[in-house]
């Protein structure tokens, strides 16, 4: 009962977040053109994916937690690692020098500080174990490679307009920008491979019976 009402609870952090995200950004002056556009414009930042991917997977173990398909178990670790990085490059890098106010504070707050701490703690907590393994921890790395390449790919097709100063390649040039991008999916792939470590040692939590592990017989939860 405690993980699926976590889990909800994260998910609702999540959509609240991302509502607040997307009706400032409607209201706003910012690139897009028309408040449509300023709003779908939103989905070009890898906070607002790794919060939908999380949010997404944190909904469906709210309504059942025994989801055995690879697929979920892809999405499931993609989503924790995403929220991950994007928890630690804002908090140590990007955030630093903004003083927000008023509602974009609390999409901020919900979005960087209150849904990565949410889906690191439950997947501490509560797992569900037995969702990774070292097959699931490389598919994970298709969504940085996949979000860099078409931010890039994008940004000239957008008049020059990238989400993140370290994707910017009218700034930096396509060669530092790779390297950016290597060391994202560097990190991201270290925090796949550690969050597996890791799943096969902690205590607690629910097993779930997938293809690419098989279960164990200690459950919580």
């Amino acid at each position: 009962m405690w993980a699926r009402l976590w889990f909800a609870v994260t998910a609702v952090a999540m959509v609240t977040g991302v509502v607040i995200t997307l009706i400032l950004a409607a209201r706003s002056e910012g690139f897009g053109g028309s408040p449509a556009n300023r709003a779908l414009n939103q989905f070009a930042f890898f906070t607002i994916q790794s919060n939908l991917i999380v949010g997404a997977t944190s909904l469906l173990l709210a309504v059942r937690l025994d989801r055995p398909s690879v697929t979920f178990s892809v999405f499931r670790l993609t989503g924790l690692v995403g929220i991950t990085v994007t928890f630690i490059i804002f908090n140590a890098i990007l955030g630093r020098h903004l003083h927000l106010h008023s509602w974009i504070f609390v999409a901020n707050l919900l979005q960087h500080i209150v849904v990565p701490i949410m889906s690191v703690v439950g997947w501490l907590v509560f797992g569900p174990r037995g969702l990774t393994s070292r097959r699931i921890a490389i598919l994970a790395v298709i969504f940085p490679i996949a979000y860099m390449t078409f931010t890039v790919i994008r940004g000239p097709l957008a008049s020059n307009w990238y989400p993140y100063p370290f994707a910017d390649v009218s700034s930096l040039g396509y060669f530092r920008v790779v390297i950016n991008g290597l060391l994202i999916v560097s990190m991201f792939l270290g925090f796949s491979a550690a969050a597996t470590w890791l799943d096969k040692r902690l205590p607690g939590g629910r097993t779930v019976n997938t293809p690419a592990q098989p279960a164990r017989t200690r459950e919580s939860g």
